[in-house]
């Protein structure tokens, strides 16, 4: 038989297959073929399952009869593919037609191949298919082969699924329907914050040209007093925008329409659009001029901050043009949209949810972890693609955007759209389950489900779904939106709000973690040539220890009567630890002095991400209360790939032998110590990995609210003696390939 690796190797290769393949038949008809050649067997057929039916369907086949597809249909548990799909395991006969399952379909040649194997095509708990191989009598499938062939059908769920909706829609007419000015029916990107959405498109450019807009503007009747009712409309607006948003999000929008009101009272800017007007300028014209000068005034300054400013002129110049020709209701018309863009900030996240958008595109660009974070936390599906066309497909197009798996469907037909719309109730049903309060294994073994909180929002769905406390709270996104620094005073209202959506239970409140890609554009610092092995987290916190001080002062006075864990990011060293619990000291100090209320022994530990730490674990154990495990990082280290950097994502491997065997180890270490120990990064979130993470021991889950269902669901149904084997066998493995196998 060939060699395994390059039968993965080649199914690297399908996803060109099928975006070559002009019909679906065809692109199954070499996917047959591929598989037989690889594996040596005389016959590999395709079934597909048809839901609705509820029977699968011979879809192509390598050796039997070439009109034997498209004839043979079974139900459901019928014969013995049917029981492999209805059962969801392999069967596996030397001889088929004793098996008492067996069912015989004559006319295709099946009784000359009575070795036989079934392995059904799953994902999730969704049923694709079953692939079906075949040999003659006396050449039985070894149990190397059926795992060979269980790990393409895992590979294959995904692929068969994309490719039915691709050529779905390749198939389609569009007669009845205008089609986009560009040929793009199906884009895969990379899915940044989960959801399934469909509606028709706004495209937004951050850098678009003003003078697009004068085409809507009845530049003849406009005057200077015009001008002055929409500057009074504007700041109206802008005001009650603030005060609704505010209610929403008080612990992130703090006044980020500070800017555009600033403006509207800056005398120079006004002064230089009212001189527009007395010259014989319309207003429209005045305001787009006026901007522009601004605009390029800005955007040839270095200082990044100052920069941005210049997206403030063009936004507060869009929303005056809107006023000014009275197109008031929905100023962007963004309301009900999947927006497109090709470049988004934090703010403008912030401005497209009470625009009460649907969805994201956002096209190339870097994916910042910090506009992710928002997006899910606000509930806004989001899609990163690396497809400049879609800047350029027609205002009406309407798209399906399937953020789970990063997909993006323009003008689908009703086919691709009854498969989509079962999906999107099937994650409905999921999220609407009554939880129950407390994690188990199936074996019984108690489980802790904690989540992550980046807004205060988060609260609310991490209550639904009972989540058993705060197991890491991001609290630098508070400083990401802003202008400034933010005082204890502002800092302390936010923190006892999360401290009172999540009563009695921990609360783990992780301390500023900047840099990287999570930047603030008000801290002026040297450029960095790598930000994410730069002055960042905790580094940054000891070197300005006034804002590092605010910091734990607010949070030990708003948590004084919580069950408070302060985690410091990014510690590489016991002195780097060490250091930072004697600043905490010092703030309690300072508190007491000041005859202030603050929790007086919080549990104090680190998140682990750095490989240093891992070589003196057992120190930091002696010395710290808890261990967070940050895989996100932790595996960017270890493995020298930087997370955002698309160019490199294929090395950025969760199963790399060397990050199991870290894993492994600092568990082994805690465990030794009596320290506990939670993990809060992505690995936490995946089911994939949920075996190999309760095998070695881990207890303590902290996911993202939304994930909370899936992951409760997920612990559910494991057995923990058997993952325990799972694990120590995928810790005696060295290929990442191998590792792929044990976790499929």
């Amino acid at each position: 038989m060939h060699n395994h690796l390059e039968l993965l190797c080649d199914f690297s290769e399908l996803n060109w297959v099928f975006n070559e393949s002009q019909s679906i038949d065809s692109f199954f008809e070499k996917l047959v073929d591929m598989v037989a050649e690889h594996m040596q067997t005389t016959v590999c057929s395709l079934y597909l399952y048809d839901e609705d039916h509820r029977e699968l369907q011979l879809q192509a086949t390598h050796g039997l009869k070439e009109d034997a597809a498209g004839s043979i249909r079974m139900q459901e548990g019928e014969g013995l593919t049917g029981k492999a799909l209805s059962e969801k395991r392999s069967i596996v006969s030397g001889k088929a037609s004793n098996h008492p399952a067996y069912k015989f379909f004559g006319g295709v040649n099946e009784e000359l191949y009575e070795s036989f194997m079934a392995v059904p095509i799953l994902r999730g708990i969704n049923k694709i298919g079953v692939i079906v191989l075949q040999r003659e009598e006396g050449k039985p499938f070894s149990k190397a082969e059926v795992v060979v062939t269980q790990t393409i059908a895992s590979q294959l769920a995904n692929i068969i699924e994309n490719a039915r909706l691709l050529v779905d829609v390749n198939r389609s007419g569009f007669a009845d329907v205008e089609r986009p000015n560009v040929s793009l029916a199906l884009v895969r990107g990379k899915s940044a914050s989960d959801g399934l959405v469909k509606g028709s498109v706004v495209v937004l450019r951050r850098y678009q040209d003003l003078t697009e807009y004068l085409s809507e503007m009845p530049i003849d009747v406009l005057t200077l007093n015009d001008f002055h009712s929409c500057i009074k409309e504007t700041a109206s607006q802008l005001e009650s925008i603030q005060v609704e948003v505010e209610e929403q999000l008080s612990d992130v929008a703090s006044l980020i329409f500070s800017a555009h009101l600033l403006m509207l009272k800056d005398s120079s800017l006004i002064s230089k659009i009212e001189t527009l007007i007395a010259e014989g300028n319309s207003p429209a014209k005045a305001i787009v001029e006026a901007a522009n000068y601004y605009i390029g005034r800005f955007s040839k300054v270095k200082d990044h901050y100052i920069r941005e400013k210049a997206d403030d002129v063009r936004d507060l110049a869009i929303r005056l043009l809107r006023n000014l020709s009275s197109q008031k209701d929905d100023l962007c018309k963004l309301r009900d949209k999947i927006v497109i863009a090709d470049q988004l900030l934090p703010s403008d996240i912030l401005k497209l949810s009470h625009e009460k958008i649907l969805g994201i595109v956002l096209v190339s660009g870097g994916v910042t972890s910090h506009v992710a974070l928002l997006a899910r936390s606000l509930g806004i599906p989001l899609v990163i693609a690396d497809e400049s066309r879609l800047l350029d497909i027609s205002g009406d197009s309407f798209v399906l955007l399937d953020a789970t798996i990063g997909n993006v469907y323009v003008n689908p037909d009703q086919a691709v759209l009854e498969i989509f719309t079962k999906k999107q109730q099937q994650e409905v049903a999921l999220a609407d389950l009554e939880l129950e309060g407390v994690t188990t294994t199936s074996d019984g073994e108690r489980l802790y489900l904690y989540c992550n909180i980046n807004l205060l929002s988060d609260l609310k769905v991490a209550n639904r779904y009972k989540a058993e406390g705060v197991g890491l709270y991001r609290s630098e996104i508070p400083f990401l939106v802003r202008s400034d620094f933010p005082s204890e005073e502002e800092q302390f209202l936010v923190y006892k709000r999360l401290a009172a959506g999540m009563p009695g239970k921990p609360l783990v409140f992780r301390t500023l973690d900047i840099g990287g890609d999570k930047v603030l554009s008000y801290y002026h610092h040297e450029k960095e040539e790598n930000p994410f092995m730069g002055m960042r987290s905790i580094r940054f916190s000891l070197l300005h220890r006034d804002i590092f001080a605010r910091q734990l002062r607010a949070v030990l006075r708003a948590c004084a009567k919580s069950d408070l864990r302060v985690m410091f990011p990014m510690v590489s060293s016991l002195e780097e630890f060490l250091e930072a619990r004697r600043v905490l000291f010092d703030c309690q100090q300072e508190l007491e002095a000041d005859g202030k209320d603050f929790c007086r022994a919080p549990k104090i530990g680190i998140m682990v991400e750095i490989p240093s730490v891992v070589d003196i674990i057992e120190s930091l154990a002696l010395e710290a209360d808890f261990f967070s495990i940050g895989t996100n990082d932790l595996i960017q280290y270890l493995l020298a790939v930087d997370r955002t950097n698309e160019k490199v994502a294929s090395f950025y491997i969760p199963h790399h032998p060397a990050v199991l065997r870290t894993l492994n180890r600092i568990m082994k270490s805690a465990e030794k110590h009596d320290v506990s120990v939670s993990v809060c990064g992505d690995m936490a979130s995946r089911e994939i990995y949920l075996p190999f993470l309760l095998g070695i021991g881990v207890r303590n889950l902290s996911v993202d609210p939304v994930y909370l269902p899936r992951m409760k669901k997920a612990c559910a149904g494991i057995d923990l003696q058997q993952a325990e084997k799972v694990a120590q066998k995928i810790l005696a493995l060295s290929s990442i390939k191998a590792i792929e196998k044990e976790l499929l």
